[in-house]
């Protein structure tokens, strides 16, 4: 597991004493994550896509990111779309686990429904949040967020959508939440993780 050699050789990465640079634990920064990021379960629940995907990467001495966002149909015809958000970052220098509980917390704090996540990276959790618009109670915006942390790593894969009740059906929030799932394990496994069991 990347966790147990980040104990064995970055001991600061486990007190938050340490003053040295992280250990990626196998970890590397891809030009476009985009295309490192085939999303291939929900390329099955939206087939079509919607402008261009946008990306970028960049380093830093204490930080490299990475980053994608794509917008996605079922159907070429279809007028509704929904986003895709991918964030994936290498912290050098800081411990990201105070961050992360930060976010979590903070999402907490938005009404956001979580759910841990075992045998993920050290740690995960999914967030859902159902936002009905203030003007128009029968539309409801849609967020359900998978966040993970491993060891120097920390990543988010993010799905975001609408329906109006009444007059389109609901997504179905256990399919999207199964492809956070299953495709965040295999773009961790892509950019050299091990992506828990």
């Amino acid at each position: 597991m990347v966790w147990a050699t980040a104990v064995v050789t970055v001991p600061g990465l486990v007190s938050g004493r340490g003053t040295g640079p992280l250990n990626p634990g196998g970890y590397r920064v891809v030009g476009d994550l985009c295309e490192t990021a085939r999303l291939s379960r929900f390329s099955r629940l939206y087939p079509a896509q919607s402008g261009t995907p946008y990306h970028y990467s960049t380093r830093h001495s204490a930080l490299d990111d990475m980053y994608c966002s794509k917008y996605v149909k079922k159907t070429d015809r279809d007028g509704e779309y929904s986003s895709l958000f991918l964030e994936a970052q290498l912290h050098k220098v800081t411990d990201p686990r105070p961050e992360f509980a930060a976010q979590r917390a903070g999402l907490g704090q938005r009404r956001y429904r979580i759910v841990g996540v075992p045998n993920l990276g050290q740690e995960a959790y999914v967030g859902f949040l159902d936002d009905p618009a203030s003007t128009d109670r029968s539309w409801h915006y849609l967020t359900q967020v998978l966040y993970v942390r491993d060891g120097a790593l920390t990543y988010c894969l993010s799905w975001s959508g609408s329906y109006q009740a009444g007059r389109t059906p609901p997504p179905d929030q256990d399919s999207i939440r199964q492809a956070l799932l299953m495709d965040s394990r295999d773009v961790l496994r892509a950019i050299g993780g091990a992506a828990g069991a």
